[in-house]
Parts: C-alpha cells; structure tokens; sequence
C-alpha cells in the first residue's frame, strides 16, 4: 500500500510541473500537443485528412479515411501510428500561423501553405500534409 502511495505521489509530483499546450495549423487539419518538463520535451501530432497514403512503410495500409499521429522526443526517433476510427479535431487551440516558427525544449516546428514540419536536436522529424505525411 505504502508502495503504491509513494508512485502515485511521484507521478502527481512529476505530472505537475510539466508544461502542455497545444496548437493547430490555420487550416486545423494537424492539431499539435506540446509537453516541456524538467526531463526534457515531446510532441505528438495529428493530421486528419489526407489525400494520399504515407510515406512511412509501416503506414502505408492505413485507410485514407483515417488520420495518422506522429510523435517525438527531444532526441531519437519519430513514432508514427494510425489514428483510430472517429478521431476529430478537437478545436480550441492556439494557431501557428503559416510562416511562423515555434521552438519548443529540444525541437522545432515550421507551420508553411506547404504543410507542418518539426525536428529535433538529432535531426529526426517529420512533415504532415495532406498529400504527403513522412518522418526522418
């Protein structure tokens, strides 16, 4: 008990210092969570409508009527997933206009007409558009 008390408090006391927010691009097609704490940050990012299949092998079978989430650490590798059925924009979030650049712990994204596209301090990121969804 005493055990399961202490994780608990832990995971409060972790949970509650850590920043997250989200954002959108103008068109609202990619909703964005951002999350910054001590241990460092991450983002996890949705785009909804797309017009053809990823450029993500693994994604590839992942019906154009489903949207795909893409995420991220400050360091390492991209995730990628199909999102499950009936998942939407949510709405609500702060815009990142097109031509602006938003820097986040150890990544950085860049909302254009062409589409969203974030890197981290190893390089690795990925680009969200309806036609074209890739990670690298």
């Amino acid at each position: 008990m005493l055990l399961r008390l202490l994780t608990a408090l832990c995971f409060l006391s972790s949970t509650a210092s850590a920043d997250v927010w989200s954002f959108a691009t103008p068109s609202g097609n990619i909703e964005c969570w951002v999350g910054e704490d001590f241990n460092g940050s991450d983002i996890s990012c949705t785009i909804f409508d797309r017009s053809k299949p990823a450029a993500v092998p693994q994604l590839q079978t992942c019906p154009l009527h489903r949207g795909i989430t893409v995420k991220m650490l400050d360091r390492g590798y991209v995730e990628a997933s199909c999102t499950p059925a009936g998942d939407r924009p949510s709405g609500g979030q702060s815009v990142a206009d097109y031509g602006v650049t938003g820097t986040f712990g150890g990544f950085a994204c860049h909302s254009s007409t062409r589409g969203l596209e974030c890197r981290n301090e190893d390089g690795h990121g990925f680009f969200l558009s309806r036609a074209v969804q890739r990670v690298f």
